[in-house]
């Protein structure tokens, strides 16, 4: 597709990389400056000011919040000793309240849950935008728990000890001020802590280097030394593994955002475990799990990329290398995930992006298979309900139409109890989810999903939305947003989801294919799509709508500066954009295993060729573009937005927006009403610039 009317832009193999030269925007990096700020508020305004006054804008942010607020979701769950915990927002709590109840009363319609600690009457008591992120509870007894809490949503967060019988922080317990640490039970009285210890203890990616051993009533000055990675390192961390009976006692150091070094902690010191620096480590029982990256020949055999391997632990540390693989990709195939029951390894396996299960149990040495059963098409997910004592597992079942479906399933005895189920946002009748692909620029076929009307009318007419990602082996499956259906395809619209390369969908050959100086494929399959849609008649690009956050924040900028007449509207949310200096701002060293390092000038050559702030350039008739960004982002900076929408500004563009919430971190929003104003502001966005004669108030579901 071509404008004749608009300058030729060169292909990006055309491009010679930026020069290195001082930017005149670089003072948007300074987070908190009141200049900065100063531009931030007038952009905000700017944005507000026109959007907020579309017809759409009012009524789809109050239904936006009202289903962020539902009391009707799914309280997901964890069980720790006799309870099963759960993090819960809503109108009456918009920080949150973590609660706890048993499973009894978890089977009934409305559980009679108990408060263990309110967000908001800590954050109004202690004068503090709390944030809720995580808690660790200890493992036996669940009787203390170590609690993170945000400023603002961030990712460096405070942690304290919370005692679980009373309800309470424990005075005088283990504390640790903010910082992005990492704090593991060891037993009752001892934790490993990784943390900023002051100069020196950081990585170049802002993570911990040190990890020590930490005992009660100690103060942390004097914790004792475990481990010390490089400064180069991404991180380290230190934590214990295993059940009751057997656990023991792990140094891991990231070098890099894909690579570890495991060392097993014994009486006598550190034992590096003799393994690939890029397989991921896991325990089953009184086995040791090996997930490949790579192809690995070891005992004479070969196992490929994607492989997940079992042999007995100790008969590994004894050099024994004759493994049971428990999972092998094939060219439709990849290993999504696992969990553990008393008895068996439940694997979740994508297969041509859909979910299958498939249950491992170990008996007398011996392996055996039994096909799980999953419920439907769609999107699964597993989670532990309690390895040490029963065979049960949580598992989850979604796909674009059908809300989530808790479950808990027995497993080897195929036995399912509908828990939960979502109702229903949005009237999903009249609609269908289809499965076609695109040819990239190589040959290579992108499966992509398509939902819209039953026998849609390919004239070019419908608004399309397409959203991608491809990048850190995270794979896009059929997933429930009762956002998208409530303001996306209850209007009309067509929403389209690619599987480009990247992601995981088909395991790490599929990551492997987009990294580094490959990332142009992601671009290319990408492109491939929103060509097959137009071919396809589906959409024209006036109508066809783009969106992605992040890595798929970045995979926007390219679409922007790559091929702009292909789109009519791009919501870029927290992105990279100046991949010259990402890996000099906050977490962004620890992803040059992923797009490599500007800074050396071989790297460079191919980064500066799709870097979208140095490809930005005069007389380009960009589409219409919305940034979203968060001022407390601290894993991807905010400046990246911020000097994209500021270059684009000195060009002449007059239709790019920016939103910048003073919240958030790198969600972008730190409660309901937060997540409501800007779905509503995206949303009315994408309607305002593809099709404005069509905006109209949300239906009801």
């Amino acid at each position: 597709m071509s404008n004749p009317d608009m300058p030729a832009i060169p292909p990006p193999e055309a491009l010679r990389p930026a020069p290195e030269a001082p930017d005149p925007l670089e003072w948007l990096e300074q987070v908190d400056a009141p200049a900065a700020l100063d531009w931030v508020g007038r952009q905000n305004a700017r944005t507000a000011v026109f959007f907020e006054s579309r017809p759409a804008f009012g009524p789809l942010r109050a239904a936006l919040q009202s289903i962020y607020d539902a009391k009707e979701r799914i309280p997901y769950v964890q069980k720790a000793g006799r309870f099963l915990y759960n993090f819960w927002r809503d109108a009456e709590h918009p920080r949150g309240v973590w609660r706890r109840t048993t499973l009894a009363e978890y089977r009934q319609p409305e559980p009679d849950w108990h408060t263990v600690l309110d967000l908001d009457v800590l954050a109004a008591a202690e004068g503090e935008n709390w944030v809720w992120h995580g808690a660790q509870c200890r493992d036996p007894g669940a009787d203390r728990a170590l609690v993170g809490l945000s400023r603002g949503g961030a990712d460096a967060a405070v942690v304290r000890e919370f005692d679980l019988d009373d309800c309470r922080f424990v005075d005088g317990g283990f504390a640790l001020p903010e910082a992005k640490s990492g704090l593991h039970w060891i037993d009752r009285d001892h934790v490993f802590v990784a943390t900023d210890f002051g100069p020196g203890s950081l990585t170049a990616s802002g993570y911990p280097r040190l990890v020590k051993e930490w005992r009660r009533g100690q103060p942390l000055a004097e914790a004792r030394p475990v481990f010390a990675g490089e400064h180069a390192d991404v991180a380290v961390s230190a934590f214990v593994a295993g059940r009751r009976s057997n656990r023991r006692q792990f140094v891991q150091r990231s070098t890099g955002f894909y690579t570890s070094e495991y060392f097993l902690r014994q009486e006598t010191g550190l034992a590096r475990i003799d393994v690939p620096d890029d397989v991921q480590l896991g325990l089953f029982g009184a086995q040791l799990l090996l997930r490949l990256r790579k192809d690995w020949t070891v005992g004479g055999a070969t196992y490929p990329g994607g492989s997940l391997l079992a042999i007995d632990f100790e008969q590994f540390l004894r050099g024994g290398r004759e493994f049971h693989p428990l999972f092998r990709p094939t060219p439709t195939s990849a290993l999504e995930g696992y969990a553990a029951t008393r008895s068996y390894l439940v694997l979740h396996i994508l297969d041509d992006v859909q979910g299958r299960l498939v249950e491992w149990s170990l008996a007398d040495g011996h392996w055996s298979a039994r096909d799980g059963a999953a419920p439907a098409l769609g999107s699964l997910g597993l989670s532990a309900y309690d390895e040490e004592e029963s065979d049960a597992y949580f598992l989850t079942h979604v796909d674009f139409l059908t809300p989530d479906t808790l479950y808990l399933a027995w497993a080897g005895s195929g036995r399912r109890e509908r828990l939960k189920q979502r109702p229903a946002y949005f009237d999903a009748s009249g609609l269908e989810t289809v499965q076609w692909r695109a040819r990239s620029r190589d040959g290579t076929e992108i499966p992509y999903f398509v939902v819209g009307r039953a026998g849609l009318v390919l004239d070019g007419s419908q608004p399309t939305l397409l959203y991608g990602y491809g990048g850190f082996e995270v794979a896009l499956t059929p997933a429930y947003s009762a956002g998208v259906g409530k303001a996306w395809l209850a209007q009309g619209g067509v929403y389209v989801v690619a599987n480009l390369r990247g992601g995981g969908e088909f395991g790490p050959r599929w990551h492997a294919a987009a990294l580094k100086e490959r990332r142009q494929n992601a671009f290319d399959d990408f492109i491939a799509v929103a060509e097959d849609l137009l071919g396809r008649g589906v959409t024209r690009p006036q109508r066809l709508g783009i969106m992605g956050g992040s890595n798929g924040g970045l995979l926007m900028g390219a679409m922007i500066t790559q091929r702009p007449e292909l789109f009519g509207a791009v919501v870029c949310q927290v992105p990279l954009l100046d991949m010259r200096r990402y890996s000099r701002l906050l977490a962004g060293a620890s992803w040059i295993a992923e797009y490599g390092d500007p800074d050396d000038p071989a790297d460079w050559a191919y980064i500066g060729r799709y870097s979208p702030y140095h490809r930005l350039a005069p007389g380009v008739a960009y589409p219409s573009v919305l940034f979203t960004t968060s001022t407390r982002d601290d894993r991807v900076h905010p400046g990246h937005a911020r000097k994209m929408m500021a270059r684009m500004e000195h060009l002449g563009v007059r239709n790019a927006w920016y939103y910048e919430n003073t919240e958030g971190g790198h969600a972008g929003a730190s409660d309901n009403r937060q997540l409501a104003y800007r779905g509503a502001l995206e949303f009315t966005f994408l309607w305002t610039m593809l099709d404005p004669a069509r905006q109209a108030a949300p239906t009801a579901a």
